[in-house]
């Protein structure tokens, strides 16, 4: 039956007469068998026969019901078959249809070499469009700046708070002024209450040892500190989170004590660093203290024998953990939060929503600009109300748009979280204070629209949300209507490109609509044609990563050299792949638009009605070819970091003798880091560079140019 399993068909029955209001006792009565023999049936213990099937499906009645012996009876051949309660079954199918369709007519014998390219392209499309309707499984990742409200919020919206006695209401996840978390946080539906966490490596763990011993040791001699900036969270190196967790699993805290009526603190990190003649010494010791080899455990789940309701427990166990007090946990690299209830009402989807760590400074980070690269996942770019859209929205924003990022305004929305009284603080154009919330969210909403027109985003969705004073439902209603808009979207781009099939099979053999597309076609190669050079690159690969050093706080970037360049607070490998891949937009993105006006004034022409869809196909090609080369320079410039620069220990170890040679630590870093591309033995770097995209280039040319032959 269509290749589903006995379990799978068993559930979907099962859930079918749930549906229709039916006991299972009252189902098993009007197909005369025992409810032994159904439930086996239902659990998938037992496979039933065709006639049964029918059987089964005629008694519960309903529509559903009836869909599904067709469903059953479909043969999936070419795209992947989709679970019965997939809600898309019937888009999928008559993409499957026109997949085999295509299949077919690429096997007969008269196909002409150009036509059979153009099905080849088609192909491939309905497949990747089809994966993108199949998955269901989505991330949404709340991003914003440090203390900005972000964990509050996710709480507030999913219902994860805790109150008693008459306390004010708290959130399951930690939350403060900012610098609380100690990682990427994901929250989840699963069977119970819990806490998984991904420990960070031992390496991982040294290293932030090291940091804190340096930082420890640098303390009590102000002289030789270069940072310019007060030494608040990630200007000294180490979080302030990663620090709290450190003292703790080593024990190593700053204590209070009264000495005659003074309060005054006693730092044990401190009086240790002082009997040990190294930072080495030093880090030996307090990687001893921490005890990592009992610390192995990595789930931790709700007991009601500890006779905490499952929330209080959770926000304690949560906390332990977070702040190192656990016992049997290291250092969490990242925590994943389960609760057995749906944490996002108003859609079927399966969620996973994403803490983000912070932002501190930038927000041109690895771990937070893959959202805007992934179809599957939807950035939440969170402020204050007063900034909005915020600084660290306008920089993840800008950097998609250099890197040419598409879609980017389906991918990502503005979430502005507004304090008390602040929308009611909004003025009009004529000085007067709105009246109501709602008027001081719409003027927000178009300062918002107004700052993000220079970047072509004045459509981007804008979302409000007071934790103190706003309904859940308010937000959990904005973010999964953006989900709405994704899954809109997959829908309607796959229904297209199946019209599109059936249209070209439909045309083929009318010779009139053949010499149209021939025309069309003829026009297209034109450009292809004077267009395949690639221009020279104006700018240079490490751009970007200049460009960051220069905002980096000085230990930021110590953290950064002491790990080779490897940090997630500023990696040079994914500073190095996202200049390179701005560079390849920036250079081709003007010709891929003089090719898309071109193709749109055909399209627009009545003349050329009937190559509309060889038209389409054309820059479609030109599209995916476009972001496969954007993507391959990204990878040049990580692989031109992993085989080059991570390897030249000399110069990660001039970057680090710098340290302690007092203030303008950065600016020395950044200028060593520019004369590294700068020195003459590169040049071959930058021919390599200037080459894999031109050859690139012309591939993809070539690609389109292989459609409009004959």
């Amino acid at each position: 039956m269509s290749g589903q399993t006995p379990m799978a068909i068993g559930h979907y029955l099962a859930q079918l007469r749930d549906q229709a209001g039916l006991k299972q006792a009252e189902l098993a009565r009007k197909v005369t068998w025992s409810p032994a023999v159904l439930s086996r049936i239902e659990s998938g213990e037992r496979e039933l026969s065709q006639d049964e099937l029918d059987e089964v499906l005629r008694a519960i009645g309903t529509d559903d019901a009836l869909r599904l012996g067709e469903r059953l009876q479909r043969r999936w051949e070419v795209l992947v078959a989709p679970p019965l309660t997939h809600p898309d079954q019937d888009l999928l199918w008559d993409a499957e249809l026109a997949a085999q369709q295509l299949r077919a007519l690429a096997a007969a014998d008269d196909m002409s070499a150009s036509f059979q390219r153009r099905l080849d392209e088609y192909l491939e499309e309905l497949q990747h469009l089809a994966s993108l309707v199949l998955k269901r499984e989505h991330t949404v990742a709340f991003i914003g700046s440090i203390g900005i409200g972000k964990s509050t919020a996710i709480c507030r919206m999913t219902g994860l708070e805790v109150q008693d006695n008459g306390t004010p209401v708290q959130p399951v996840l930690e939350a403060g002024a900012g610098g609380i978390t100690v990682c990427e946080v994901h929250l989840h539906t699963g069977p119970q209450y819990g806490i998984v966490v991904e420990p960070c490596s031992d390496e991982e763990i040294r290293q932030h040892v090291a940091d804190f011993v340096d930082h420890i040791s640098r303390a009590s001699n102000p002289a030789g500190n270069d940072a310019t900036e007060p030494p608040d969270n990630e200007g000294q190196g180490i979080s302030r989170e990663i620090e709290r967790a450190i003292r703790n699993m080593s024990g190593l805290r700053v204590r209070k004590e009264k000495i005659e009526g003074k309060t005054t603190r006693r730092d044990d990190a401190k009086q240790l660093a002082l009997s040990h003649s190294s930072t080495r010494e030093l880090l030996v010791e307090v990687l001893a203290r921490m005890e990592l080899h009992k610390r192995d455990a990595r789930y931790i789940w709700y007991d009601a024998s500890t006779g905490k309701p499952p929330l209080v427990w959770l926000k304690e166990t949560f906390e332990a953990i977070n702040n190192g007090r656990l016992a049997e946990f290291a250092l969490p690299k990242r925590i994943e939060v389960v609760a057995p209830v749906g944490l996002l009402k108003g859609t079927d989807l399966t969620v996973r929503l994403i803490d983000t760590k912070g932002v501190d400074r930038t927000a041109a980070r690895a771990d937070l600009e893959l959202h805007l690269e992934d179809p599957h996942s939807l950035a939440i770019l969170c402020s204050g109300f007063n900034n909005a859209p915020g600084a660290e929205a306008r920089l993840l924003l800008t950097r998609a748009r250099e890197a040419g990022i598409r879609n980017v305004g389906l991918k990502a929305a503005i979430l502005a979280l507004p304090r008390p009284e602040e929308a009611l603080a909004v003025k009009d154009d004529a000085g007067d204070r709105v009246e109501t919330v709602e008027e001081g969210y719409e003027l927000k909403g178009d300062q918002v629209a107004t700052a993000l027109e220079p970047l072509g985003l004045a459509e981007l969705p804008v979302g409000f949300f007071n934790a103190r004073e706003d309904a859940p439902s308010e937000l959990q209603e904005f973010v999964a209507t953006q989900l709405q808009r994704v899954r809109e979207d997959f829908s309607t781009r796959l229904a297209q490109a199946t019209a599109k099939v059936h249209e070209v099979i439909q045309n083929r053999e009318q010779e009139q609509t053949q010499a149209i597309i021939r025309e069309a076609a003829a026009q297209l190669k034109n450009w292809l044609t004077q267009n395949t050079d690639c221009p020279p690159l104006k700018r240079q690969i490490h751009a970007s990563l200049i460009n960051e050093l220069a905002k980096a706080h000085a230990s930021t970037i110590h953290a950064a050299v002491r790990r080779g360049g490897d940090w997630p607070n500023l990696n040079y490998s994914h500073q190095l792949g996202h200049g390179a891949r701005a560079l390849a937009a920036g250079s081709l993105g003007r010709k891929l638009k003089d090719f898309q006006a071109i193709a749109e004034n055909l399209r627009t022409n009545p003349e050329y009605a009937m190559a509309v869809s060889l038209i389409g196909q054309a820059e479609n090609v030109l599209l995916v070819a476009f972001d496969g080369v954007l993507n391959k320079m990204r990878l040049l410039g990580e692989t031109l970091f992993e085989n080059e620069m991570k390897k030249d220990a000399l110069f990660w170890r001039d970057c680090e003798n710098e340290w302690g040679q007092g203030k303008g630590y950065r600016e020395r870093v950044a200028e060593r880091s520019k004369q590294w591309f700068d020195d003459e033995r590169k040049d071959e770097l930058n021919q390599a560079i200037q080459s894999l995209l031109s050859t690139e280039w012309a591939e993809s040319v070539s690609r389109v140019s292989a459609l409009l032959e004959g």
